[in-house]
């Protein structure tokens, strides 16, 4: 309900203005978003990386309403690989895309181009030794999502996919991606969505959580724990103790968002886990923001006081 609440605000056209056009939201938001520029991306892999953390990238932007948009987000993608690897960044790194930021909800055909651009993005990022992970958004786009990982996966293996334990479908979709080499990050997951596909409570999606976590472990997968829940991370960890390193290494790691919980992401690595932050950039910081700031009161406690206090 809280979720639901604050993005229904957030959505309001005066409310985006409002935050967008003042120069006081500015400072928060660089908790969450690591900068505007691809500049800012790279200063804040070499940061991490100081610190035995790993990182997704991300390039905000979503839903595009024209094709040239779609292009130039694959084009900032392309140029963002091509940075990791001229700077020496990318060993072990990743970069994460939404399908709609590349046109999948542009008419008929979008979801064939947006697929065709993905191709492009992983060829490029797999030849640089960069890792790709497909995004997922609402409950509407899932079998879309998830009918593209499996193209992309066809010619590139490692493409990695996210489900949320919040959707009544999840464990489903979690038993056909349990498969050795299959990379799926396991979120809770962040949109307001209907009771009739999403569990309503906060117990029943934790639950959720975990049964696709064991899922996903029993039959090899190689999960990415996507959580600030500390509960749910000692449980991951207890069940990662438990299994035996694969071919490639670990059986799983850990993940969190960019500004939160970094001092427990360092504990993990002290630990010897695989650890990775999802590090968003760009200028469209709101929908990413506004999420954020509806995942827990305390993010938009957070907001409220900077404000009062700038």
């Amino acid at each position: 309900m809280f979720a639901q609440v604050v993005l229904g605000v957030a959505g309001a056209p005066r409310v985006r203005s409002l935050v967008t056009g003042s120069s006081l939201s500015r400072p928060v938001v660089r908790r969450f978003v690591a900068g505007e520029d691809t500049d800012a991306a790279l200063e804040a892999v070499r940061t991490l990386r100081a610190d035995g953390v790993h990182t997704t990238l991300d390039v905000l932007g979503e839903d595009v309403t024209h094709p040239e948009q779609a292009e130039q987000t694959l084009a900032a993608y392309l140029d963002l690989v091509t940075r990791l690897a001229g700077a020496g960044l990318a060993q072990g790194e990743e970069v994460s895309v939404k399908l709609s930021a590349l046109g999948q909800g542009l008419g008929p055909d979008g979801p064939a181009r947006a697929t065709e651009r993905a191709h492009a993005l992983v060829e490029h990022a797999h030849a640089h030794g960069v890792d790709v992970t497909v995004d997922m958004e609402d409950h509407t786009r899932v079998d879309l999502t998830l009918e593209a990982v499996r193209a992309l996966r066809a010619d590139f293996p490692r493409t990695g996919c996210v489900l949320q334990s919040m959707l009544h479908r999840t464990p489903g979709d979690a038993a056909d991606l349990a498969h050795p080499g299959s990379r799926v990050r396991l979120v809770k997951g962040a949109y307001a969505e209907p009771a009739e596909v999403a569990h309503p409570a906060k117990k029943d999606v934790d639950l959720a959580y975990v049964r696709c976590l064991r899922t996903l472990l029993d039959g090899g997968a190689y999960p990415m724990v996507a959580t600030h829940d500390l509960r749910l991370v000692r449980i991951a960890e207890d069940l990662l103790a438990g299994r035996a390193p694969g071919a490639d290494g670990p059986a799983g790691e850990f993940q969190m968002l960019y500004g939160i919980r970094t001092d427990e992401l360092r504990r993990l690595a002290a630990a010897g886990h695989v650890v990775r932050t999802y590090v968003p950039f760009g200028t469209d910081w709101y929908g990413y923001f506004s999420r954020r700031l509806a995942e827990r009161p305390a993010n938009l406690a957070f907001f409220a006081r900077s404000l009062a206090h700038a």
